[in-house]
């Protein structure tokens, strides 16, 4: 499960992508207000953010947050990771890792490493093939569908 942390990063970075002027500075104030963040909390988050290169900041007048890349760029996966670390149940499936569970008889014979390998698999191929304009795509479409005609 993701933490409200993560949800509101991956909510002000839809927010950001979706705006038609994307290479435009916005203010934190504005996602704030737009997406029902609380402002002190979001500026942590931005923060953040900007520390691993998803973001960067202008100041002054006309400044704000920017996107480092375009939206078709940056992947559910690049934001999780940024708050939730890895996105591995074990450590022993994480890549580069060689680290064990304490309990392990070894990795070679152990049932629940291929489960966990193959869960770790699908999710960071489903949340690193997902990228903030195919969400937000996803989103106008899912809206469009649902709309009323009297």
């Amino acid at each position: 499960m993701i933490s409200n942390k993560t949800k509101y990063a991956l909510r002000a970075m839809l927010y950001m992508a979706s705006r038609p002027a994307f290479q435009e500075p916005v203010l934190a104030a504005e996602i704030a207000e737009k997406e029902a963040i609380p402002r002190k909390f979001l500026e942590m988050i931005l923060l953040q953010l900007k520390n691993k290169g998803l973001l960067s900041s202008r100041k002054g007048k006309g400044g704000g947050y920017l996107l480092t890349r375009t939206p078709d760029q940056i992947s559910f996966g690049d934001v999780i990771r940024v708050f939730e670390g890895s996105m591995a149940p074990v450590p022993c499936v994480e890549p580069g890792r060689l680290a064990q569970c304490p309990e392990c008889q070894g990795t070679h014979v152990c049932a629940v490493r291929g489960v966990m390998r193959e869960l770790y698999n699908v999710t960071v191929g489903i949340l690193d093939g997902i990228s903030l304009e195919r969400a937000n795509e996803n989103a106008r479409r899912a809206e469009s569908v649902n709309m009323y005609f009297i």
